[in-house]
């Protein structure tokens, strides 16, 4: 029941914090000019995929959920099909690419070998993703109109996000003391993954 209520709160968490930075998005950038929902600065996209890499398919999870939330009542609220594809799309993408990065970098639970560099390729590789499988679908739907530019720009949003993201947290991390040959970003990482791990374990050793 323990470890059930750990994945719970990871979920949920998960939720309320892409939630959240929606929520600061838009209030920073919804008046660019642009469509609503094709921003060129997205943070969220960051948030899906610290989500992943910190929780694996719980994160994934929370970010399904709240792509429903955010589609069903915020973006298409009078069109469930492109509500439901979007949200999968949003969360599949992310999720994808953590276990791409868990075969090609042999990436450790505690994420100790992820470097600065790999997660920039891996910010790279999300944007890549979303927009990618979005306008798939947007092409297999009928909506062809201005595909290129509506690439570019959610391609561009999602990247330039998920750098700005990146960087808030890198910058909140510096708060933390960085140990000997490791990078603060990647040491605060670990120690967010070795309190998530240290809890989930702890959990399971009581239920046994």
């Amino acid at each position: 029941m323990g470890s059930l209520r750990l994945h719970l709160w990871s979920i949920l968490g998960t939720v309320a914090i892409y939630l959240l930075t929606l929520w600061v998005d838009e209030r920073l950038f919804l008046h660019s000019g642009f469509p609503r929902f094709v921003e060129w600065i997205y943070l969220p996209t960051g948030i899906r995929l610290l989500s992943t890499l910190l929780l694996g398919m719980d994160g994934a999870i929370g970010l399904l959920v709240a792509a429903l939330l955010v589609d069903f009542f915020h973006y298409f609220p009078h069109d469930p099909v492109r509500a439901i594809a979007g949200a999968i799309i949003s969360s599949v993408g992310p999720y994808g690419v953590y276990r791409l990065a868990l075969e090609r970098y042999g990436l450790k639970a505690s994420l100790a070998n992820l470097t600065a560099r790999r997660l920039l390729v891996l910010a790279f590789a999300v944007a890549f993703t979303n927009a990618t499988l979005h306008h798939i679908w947007f092409a297999l739907t009928g909506s062809t109109s201005n595909l290129l530019q509506s690439y570019s720009m959610m391609f561009g949003g999602d990247l330039l996000g998920a750098l700005i993201l990146l960087y808030i947290v890198k910058g909140l991390l510096t708060l933390l003391p960085a140990r000997p040959g490791h990078t603060r970003m990647t040491d605060g990482m670990f120690r967010v993954r070795l309190a998530l791990d240290s809890a989930y374990n702890n959990q399971l050793r009581l239920r046994a």
